[in-house]
């Protein structure tokens, strides 16, 4: 169902994400029931090849098969329309190339065809791409992004890449009827809009006309009668599962309650309403995308419900007026260069605009192509061949596909690999269930592994070498930060004082919660997860450059001063003194806020606030969760103030974003998952995606995120992002807990872990240089 791939499908570090709209699992932590979300949508970036030992003439020299652990695929395997995680690692990081990539610290790299050489953690490294990038800022406000590719550059199968290859990926991408998740096509590159205007796709058209339509110039009545038959039918089925799933989970008491089953869902429906009033709802929130409303399912797809060819409705183009023929901000300037013309700055581009290159003569047909004609590889509204090599990629990566059978893809390595043939020649991608993620490495099943990283992992992984360390004769491994960080969140409509979110009260109220939530983090962290994981101070993850650093001057703890701007904590404090110290300082903003405290307690609530609030956790009904604690502690003391603090531990983590979405939420645990790019537009401006979340509507918020997306300079961006994270904190909407780390576990035994590579991090991981990667 939605909300559960919200918690279960990941972004990818380090490359583009297609279909991850309604993902999460941002800062996930496996089976720990820890919640996540997506602070954006854009494509990242491979990271950029380290070419200094390996060549062509010896690559490819071992002949056993290199074994990964992986979750379950999907057979996705599209750089275009790939939607889970272990399918892009099957359909862009090992099979494609981007036009950008990154370096260890999650730079962009704009030289790297002869080389870029960055240092990281005192060593210096050079990075090889296969494309340069020279942007350039004009003077009437257009932004030029120049793209070169390598000489002798090839795909898997031997045909050279060109720029042909480039245009044909970025129609693709910005096809009117395109509905994977890249989102180049939202950039401001000049003549997108007019492009991609005077089309719509055929199920759009249908479903927006209703049942009753009369007039057929633009489709046929058969054509409308399949479709709500369709609807009526299989679309009905779909929804009463989403009912019957309320009912079940006690969302809902009445199975006729169909308006409370949408509002649980987040879809506003009148009472008595309908499952038939219920479908057309959400088609026409999702324009009738048959692809994008299938996120809403409650179990069986939409997919299965309705027949397939009116469920292609949603990927058909229809004209429906005058467009341009072509995007003119899309330019070939030669074989080897393409242009992209931005109508103006925006500091995000380099990220979005980072596709996959793939091949015009697969997915394509070289046959429509002529650029001075405007005909770009197919029918523009008709992207029917480009899916149907979906379950079967090529690219010009370091390895290519073979087959996918038996829950395992099976890849050979790309003898004309730009970075030279890799060194084992066999790869395999293992469908793999976290129970078995850490023995499989152990027991000889897969050779490098992901699991969750707990105190208890640490101690197998210790026990299992001799030397009694996490690295040695049996397991190496490898600990990098994870992009995401875990937060308490409170939505600021329903934890306030009066009806204004915004004023000082209500921020108040919020910060006494906050104030003794905080004050219970180190502890608590440090018990779950030990040195796996580190407490945060602001709402972002420490791998950004963006985020504040404890080195850096005005480096604050948050929520550690009380209403009147002093320090809470004093050096040298004992744990229960700070525990102390922090009921004190609630106890004066919640008299701040407008409570009435007496004799150490709040004994009545102002007009608009409460004596209680409840905060949800997704801890699986049994406190399995690193926030857990924390909720705990804090409740025990604030109940000792009058305060109730109500702990609804979900063992369905669904009806956490059920209850989110809808906005009725107050308190909850979860996890943001960041890209590449720390773009805080879809989290905190008043018009994001994730707005609702927190509801903040502040115009001096939007101004600083907006300033900050519009700005190139990094030094000048990182100081508007702090006065905007500064400004989160200080509305106390969102507790920033932890940040956790990941584990890459390899088989010492059976890799020589001289190849894998050196200092890794979130933007760069094994998979980065796995063309190095050597058997023993």
């Amino acid at each position: 169902m939605k909300k559960m791939r919200q918690l279960l499908a990941v972004l990818l570090a380090g490359t583009m994400v297609a279909g991850l709209t309604a993902c999460g699992g941002g800062g996930g932590n496996g089976g720990n029931g820890d919640a996540g979300n997506t602070q954006a949508q854009t494509p990242s970036t491979q990271g950029g090849q380290e070419v200094s030992d390996n060549d062509s003439s010896s690559g490819g020299s071992s002949d056993t098969p290199l074994v990964i652990a992986e979750d379950a695929m999907n057979e996705k395997f599209s750089p275009f329309f790939y939607e889970s995680v272990p399918d892009g690692r099957v359909a862009y990081e090992t099979t494609a190339i981007s036009l950008v990539a990154n370096d260890r610290a999650g730079q962009f790299i704009y030289d790297g065809i002869d080389g870029y050489t960055a240092e990281w953690n005192g060593t210096e490294y050079t990075y090889y791409t296969p494309v340069n990038i020279k942007v350039t800022e004009n003077e009437d406000g257009t932004v030029y992004y120049d793209f070169t590719l390598k000489d002798d550059l090839k795909f898997a199968d031997g045909e050279e890449v060109t720029a042909d290859d480039v245009i044909f990926s970025f129609y693709v991408y910005c096809d009117p009827t395109y509905d994977g998740s890249s989102s180049a096509y939202s950039l401001p590159i000049e003549g997108m809009e007019e492009y991609r205007s005077g089309m719509a796709t055929l199920s759009s058209l249908i479903g927006n006309a209703g049942e009753d339509n009369t007039n057929f110039d633009l489709w046929t009545e058969d054509q409308q009668k399949a479709f709500w038959d369709a609807i009526n039918d299989g679309g009905v089925a779909f929804v009463q599962e989403i009912v019957d799933y309320c009912l079940e989970a006690e969302a809902i008491t009445d199975a006729a309650d169909v308006a409370g089953a949408a509002a649980a869902w987040g879809f506003s429906l009148d009472a008595g309403a309908t499952t038939k009033d219920f479908i057309v709802a959400m088609g026409n929130q999702y324009n009738w995308s048959f692809s994008a409303m299938e996120a809403e399912t409650a179990g069986t797809s939409l997919a299965s419900l309705i027949p397939a060819e009116v469920f292609d409705y949603s990927t058909q183009g229809v004209a429906t007026g005058e467009a341009a023929a072509n995007i003119s901000g899309i330019q070939k300037v030669d074989d080897k260069n393409v242009r992209v013309v931005l109508t103006e700055v925006d500091a995000t581009a380099i990220s979005q605009l980072g596709i996959a290159i793939a091949p015009l003569h697969y997915y394509g047909d070289e046959s429509q192509y002529d650029y001075d004609n405007n005909k770009f590889g197919f029918p523009k509204g008709d992207l029917s061949i480009v899916r149907s090599k979906t379950t079967a990629p090529l690219g010009a990566g370091p390895y290519k596909f073979v087959k996918y059978e038996n829950k395992i893809a099976y890849l050979e390595a790309n003898e004309y690999y730009f970075a030279g043939v890799p060194k084992t020649k066999y790869l395999q991608f293992k469908e793999t269930g976290e129970g078995d993620k850490l023995s499989g490495v152990l027991q000889g099943t897969v050779d490098i592994s992901t699991p969750s990283i707990s105190k208890e992992v640490v101690a197998q992984i210790q026990g299992e070498n001799s030397n009694g360390e996490l690295s040695g004769d049996i397991v190496t491994t490898q600990l990098v930060d994870n992009r995401g960080y875990g937060y308490v969140g409170m939505q600021s409509v329903n934890v306030k004082v009066g009806d204004d979110p915004s004023s000082e009260e209500s921020k108040n109220l919020r910060k006494a919660i906050a104030t003794v939530l905080a004050v219970y983090r180190d502890v608590v962290i440090d018990s779950y997860y030990g040195e796996a994981a580190a407490v945060i101070n602001y709402p972002i993850s420490n791998t950004s450059w963006a985020a504040p650093q404890k080195s850096d001057a005005d480096y604050k703890v948050a929520f550690s001063v009380d209403v009147n701007g002093n320090p809470i904590y004093t050096d040298g404090m004992s744990e229960d003194d700070k525990y102390a110290a922090a009921l004190q300082a609630a106890l004066g903003f919640f008299e701040a806020a407008g409570y009435t405290v007496k004799d150490g307690k709040i004994t009545a609530a102002p007009d608009g606030a409460k004596m209680g609030y409840e905060v949800m956790i997704p801890a699986d009904g049994k406190g399995d969760h690193p926030s857990f604690g924390i909720l705990t502690a804090a409740s025990e003391a604030l109940a000792t103030i009058g305060f109730e603090l109500s702990i609804n531990d979900l063992s369905d983590s669904s009806i956490l974003w059920d209850t989110i979405n809808a906005s009725s939420a107050e308190l909850w645990c979860a996890a943001w998952q960041t890209t590449i790019d720390p773009d805080m537009y879809q989290i905190y401006h008043s018009k994001g995606g994730s707005a609702g979340h927190y509801a903040i509507k502040s115009d001096e918020l939007d101004k600083l995120v907006l300033e900050g997306k519009g700005n190139t300079d990094q030094a000048v961006r990182k100081a508007i992002y702090k006065e905007a994270l500064e400004f989160v904190v200080d509305y106390a909407v969102e507790v920033p807990i932890y940040q956790r780390q990941e584990a890459t576990v390899v088989s010492s035994e059976r890799v020589n872990i001289d190849t894998i590579v050196k200092d890794p991090t979130t933007y760069y991981s094994y998979l980065a240089e796995i063309d190095k990667i050597e058997m023993k």
